[in-house]
Parts: C-alpha cells; structure tokens; sequence
C-alpha cells in the first residue's frame, strides 16, 4: 500500500510515499517565476509619471503555461500511488487538487486537501505520518 502525501506551493512539491517498510521523499522544483522584466520592457514618462510598460497577458499566459507543466510533472508520479495527501500553504494545491479531481483514476485516491503553513522536512514527514497513523 503507497500513500502519498504531497506538500506543494508555487516553488516546489513535496512528495512523500510511505510504504509498509519505507519512506521516500522526491522534490519537483517549478519553474514559475512571477517577478520578472522581460527584455523590452522599459520606463516611460507618462502622464501619470514613471509607468512600465508590461506585456501583462504574455506574462499570465508564460505563468499558466509554466504552472501546467509542474501540475503535469507532479501527476505523472502519482501513478503508483493507492492513497493521496494535499497540502501546503499557497493556492496551488487547489489547481492540483482539479486536475486530480477531473481524472477519473486518481479521483478516487485523493484523501484530504489541507491547508498548512511552511514547514520543515521533518515537519512534513511528521504531518503524512500523522495523517496516515503510522509510526
């Protein structure tokens, strides 16, 4: 029996599969970046002062393609797994929790999505181990 438990914010995911004899833990790092200048972007004077001139709808496409694709790289390891633990402290156990959701296979897995703050490694082991009673 694998249960999974999943700790995740924008940054990276934490997996962590427990089995009857073993604990393992695996990071996925993201590559959303949310705070950056594009080349070409430069300062104007306005009529409003100082402004940027952003290229806002090519920096949320770039953020969404981004997303998917560590949303994509987290279910892909989910194969194996019989039970599924979300949590973490940001939004994107939310977006994760959708496409689990929509998928008809690992629908039935997902356990729990809580909510929790930053924490340690050794925090988030305790966390699943507490969430699946094991010792």
């Amino acid at each position: 029996m694998r249960k999974l438990g999943i700790w995740i914010d924008q940054k990276e995911a934490n997996l962590i599969t427990l089995t009857k004899k073993s604990v393992q833990s695996k990071i996925i790092y993201s590559e959303i970046e949310t705070r950056i200048r594009e080349e070409g972007e430069k300062k104007q004077f306005g009529r409003f002062g100082d402004q940027y001139m952003v290229d806002e709808k090519g920096k949320e496409n770039r953020i969404k393609e981004y997303t998917n694709k560590f949303l994509q790289k987290i279910v892909k390891e989910l194969a194996g797994a019989d039970e599924i633990l979300l949590f973490g402290p940001a939004q994107m156990k939310f977006k994760l929790e959708k496409i689990i959701t929509d998928t008809p296979d690992l629908a039935l897995k997902l356990k729990a999505t809580n909510t929790s703050g930053n924490m340690t490694h050794n925090q988030k082991l305790a966390y699943v181990r507490d969430f699946y009673k094991i010792s």
